[in-house]
């Protein structure tokens, strides 16, 4: 069985000093968010294995407080520079790529791809994935090569409380 965690970044301050979209942070409210997802993840059983992010600096933020969380359990962060902006298709192939020995696997990307890719899941239909929503998905499988044609089962969809 393989889990997927679905993470869109959490929200980014748009007024920041930045050069280009890559290196926008995230705002004060995108930090609390991403602290506060990650424990609500935690609380939740889920024990992730490894972290696979955009390099983009908000992608990359927010997964640093999911690795903070789980930094005890030594889970690996790599960045794949594919989910940068990446569509369904390029997000399929990465997926499809991750290793077997991880069966829990956060992936912290960016809209509109990560919202098109969890739809075609077909487990859970999502307009659109807000920042630093979170939507969970098992495959009956054992090889992550295989995890988009395999049976899939729906566990969550959160997101941050809007304040």
């Amino acid at each position: 069985m393989k889990t997927l965690i679905l993470v869109r970044h959490a929200k980014s301050d748009w007024k920041a000093a930045y050069e280009d979209d890559f290196d926008r942070p995230l705002n004060e409210r995108g930090k609390r968010d991403a602290l506060n997802m990650a424990e609500r993840v935690h609380e939740k059983g889920l024990r992730i294995q490894r972290i696979v992010t955009s390099p983009a600096r908000r992608a990359r933020k927010t997964a640093r407080a999911f690795s903070e969380r789980y930094e005890r359990e030594g889970v690996p962060t790599i960045e794949v520079p594919e989910l940068y902006l990446a569509d369904a298709i390029d997000i399929s192939r990465v997926v499809n790529s991750l290793p077997d020995t991880a069966d829990t696997v956060a992936l912290f990307g960016h809209n509109p791809g990560i919202t098109v890719y969890a739809n075609a899941q077909g487990v859970a239909r999502v307009d659109e994935m807000p920042t630093c929503s979170v939507l969970a998905l098992t495959a009956e499988t054992e090889y992550w090569s295989e995890f988009d044609q395999a049976g899939k089962k729906f566990l969550f969809f959160d997101r941050p409380r809007i304040q």
